[in-house]
């Protein structure tokens, strides 16, 4: 991205630096709070205000004064916004979306960007009949990583691909499932939430995964198995696999919050000469290929957005527009779908109470093995594991009816639905 300097003065978004309005900035909000502080100072965004039920204190602003309301709607009129950030709760996006999109504000929507395929279209819809810019936040998919390892496979690199597997073991101590009330919950009062290991905290291996088998969009997913199982006293699931069929093939990602040595998540790519495997957090790359020693790879990374930035100022390719997201969407509908998360046995778990958290002893090892085999956690013999069922196809699937009926125009407040947080 260029200097911004060098940018174009002036555009029918304004000029710069684009005023932005973040909407959730606790939680994982103060990563955005700290990027936008970032991209601030290199004279691209300007904090014009933040909406939060609770107006954030003067340690957590780091001194800088900045207008602040619960009513999102109000604060994008009073700041004249030209972007806005939205990182709350997962069933709030679409409205919050929309009510963005129909004052013509631009959108940085955190992932997962709807907790139904229903909301993510209304979501996608609205936002393209409004004709403003919507990028999702899949970090990972900024990595030029990406880009170079689908060359690496379009130049048969590795081979015939076989499948991707995804894995992730991480862990999640109890205060993890209080720090919010739709915090591991499937529904809360009546409205999907469907926060859940592979929807949430690890969808980045999902996505990226997907984006590396080039099956990004819904019409490219085929079939979806799901296996989901629960240590924890929540509704949703904390360790689970799914295994998605696509015309390329196979993709399996497989993934626990109960891990007994947490590392990093990454997806592996398998072809018939070769394997490439993605830590996408680190941006690292390992390629491992017949006649060649291993080949280890760091790769840079382009912000979201300030990628949305370019895309708006001087017209730079958009990197995670909606529709790049439909084959996740595709995943999160099959897993809202699909029977409530098996409670795992209690002899299948055991309590670390110096961490507060509940582990599944050798998760570890099915986790790998199923990103490693393309299984799911049944086929690796898991005694604990629901038998998987044929696979769900999704070709010729109706969208949930009672999810598709009209709705009331929602309030231009995050309190639309959240009062009680």
């Amino acid at each position: 991205m260029r200097p911004a300097e060098e940018f174009p003065s002036s555009t029918p978004t304004g000029k710069l630096p684009l005023p932005v309005v973040l909407a959730g900035a606790r939680g994982h909000g103060r990563w955005h709070l700290e990027n936008i502080r970032r991209l601030q100072d290199k004279g691209l965004v300007r904090l014009a205000g933040i909406c939060e039920l609770t107006p954030l204190d003067a340690e957590e602003l780091n001194g800088q004064t900045v207008e602040q309301s619960a009513d999102f709607g109000a604060l994008l009129d009073s700041t004249g916004a030209a972007i806005a950030v939205i990182c709350t709760p997962i069933p709030t996006h679409t409205d919050l979306a929309l009510i963005a999109a129909g004052k013509g504000v631009h959108l940085l929507l955190e992932k997962p960007p709807a907790p139904s395929y229903a909301e993510f279209r209304r979501m996608a819809d609205g936002v393209a009949a409004a004709e403003v810019v919507c990028q999702i936040g899949f970090q990972s998919l900024g990595s030029h990583a990406v880009p170079a390892i689908r060359k690496l496979i379009a130049q048969g690199a590795i081979g015939q691909v076989a499948g991707i597997g995804g894995a992730g073991a991480w862990a999640r101590d109890e205060a993890y499932y209080r720090r919010a009330p739709w915090a591991g919950k499937r529904r809360l009062n009546g409205v999907d939430v469907i926060d859940g290991a592979l929807t949430n905290p690890l969808a980045h291996a999902v996505a990226t995964a997907l984006a590396l088998n080039g099956s990004t969009r819904a019409e490219d997913v085929t079939a979806i198995e799901t296996e989901l199982l629960r240590a924890n006293d929540i509704e949703s699931d904390d360790t689970s696999c799914v295994r998605i069929t696509t015309p390329r093939g196979r993709v399996t990602v497989a993934a626990t919050l109960c891990a007994e040595r947490p590392g990093e998540p990454y997806v592996l790519v398998h072809g018939s000469s070769g394997r490439i495997t993605f830590w996408y957090k680190q941006d690292r790359v390992l390629v491992q290929r017949s006649g060649h020693g291993p080949e280890e790879i760091e790769y840079g990374r382009t912000d979201l957005l300030e990628n949305l930035v370019a895309h708006l100022m001087e017209g730079a390719e958009l990197l995670v527009a909606p529709d790049v997201t439909g084959a996740f969407m595709k995943v999160v509908e099959a897993i809202r779908q699909a029977p409530d998360p098996l409670a795992l046995p209690a002899d299948a778990w055991e309590l670390l109470p110096e961490e507060n958290r509940r582990v599944v002893p050798g998760i570890d090892g099915l986790v790998a093995a199923a990103a490693d085999t393309l299984a799911l956690y049944s086929e690796l013999g898991a005694s604990w594991a629901r038998p998987h069922q044929a696979p769900n196809d999704v070709r010729s699937e109706v969208p949930n009816k009672a999810a598709d009926k009209p709705r009331t125009r929602p309030r231009t407040s995050l309190r639309t639905r959240w009062e009680a947080r």
